[in-house]
């Protein structure tokens, strides 16, 4: 009777392949490292998709254009001969304030664009990649303050073949829009501020026509402050559109309003530190 001998070969194990550093090197870099964009360059970047956004939906516009152009006539020919006797002297006066309103009524577009980008997780993507934090908040705001000079021009043409004629000439005209559209990127951080606590794009409207409307129609836009009652000046000589309109009509007319234009810096330095820092503590939260 034989014997069967069976033999089993056990083979070494295969040691896995470990690229080293200078393979994975050459493979995922081929050229230097580029350099981590400054802050000027990412918030100008930014700045930049949200004109591109204008240009892919132009009715986005409409705001800036149409809507300018039906306040500064609606209420020209509606209050121009109860209030001044006609309109081509309350147009002299309701020009800046009409400028002021529009425009500052225009800054809660920039909450909803946050909130807009936050819904469709784009907020997420721009959280990592390897910028300055609050590039995209600043980008958002250079984008609009185009907006802010699209409206204003607008109307000041619109106000120009209605008969109004600044005593400041160019420079008085273009110092009182500079002013305006400097104080609305600074009022603009409130609203990034609730895109980023608010739900939704209708939380964030619905908020800001709560502040929006008090501030801008309790102010010296449509009236002197002077024909109101008591207890309303009180608002009105503390609200900083108030002051805003006072600089900005002002500047405009040759005559400016040193006063007004301190408060209007001082609040508008006021609003990007409080404003500002709160947006950025949500946005690093968030």
């Amino acid at each position: 009777m034989s014997t069967a001998t069976t033999t089993t070969t056990i083979e070494a194990p295969v040691a896995a392949y470990t690229p080293s550093a200078e393979t994975l090197g050459a493979v995922l870099a081929l050229g230097e490292r580029p350099a981590r964009p400054s802050p000027l360059s990412a918030s100008l970047t930014f700045g930049w998709r949200a004109m591109l956004k204008i240009k892919h939906v132009p009715e986005q516009l409409f705001d800036v254009t149409a809507f300018p152009i039906i306040m500064t006539l609606m209420f020209t020919f509606l209050f121009g001969g109860a209030i001044a006797g006609s309109t081509s002297e309350y147009v002299q006066f309701l020009l800046p304030g009409i400028m002021v309103m529009s425009v500052v009524m225009t800054t809660m577009y920039t909450g909803l664009a946050v909130n807009t980008d936050i819904e469709k997780g784009v907020f997420d993507r721009f959280r990592t990649l390897p910028i300055w934090r609050p590039a995209p908040m600043v980008g958002y705001l250079l984008g609009d303050a185009f907006r802010y000079t699209m409206s204003a021009t607008t109307i000041l043409i619109v106000g120009l073949i209605l008969g109004f004629r600044p005593d400041g000439g160019p420079v008085g005209v273009l110092t009182g829009m500079a002013l305006l559209v400097a104080f609305s990127f600074a009022f603009s951080w409130v609203w990034t501020m609730f895109g980023l606590l608010l739900r939704s794009e209708k939380s964030v409207m619905g908020t800001s026509m709560m502040v929006l409307f008090p501030l801008t129609f309790l102010s010296n836009i449509l009236v002197e402050p002077d024909t109101m009652p008591g207890w309303l000046q009180v608002f009105v000589d503390v609200n900083p559109i108030t002051h805003l309109v006072a600089a900005v009509r002002g500047q405009m007319a040759g005559d400016p309003d040193v006063t007004a234009m301190t408060w209007v810096l001082a609040s508008g330095a006021a609003l990007i530190a409080i404003f500002g820092t709160l947006t950025m503590r949500l946005y690093n939260r968030k």
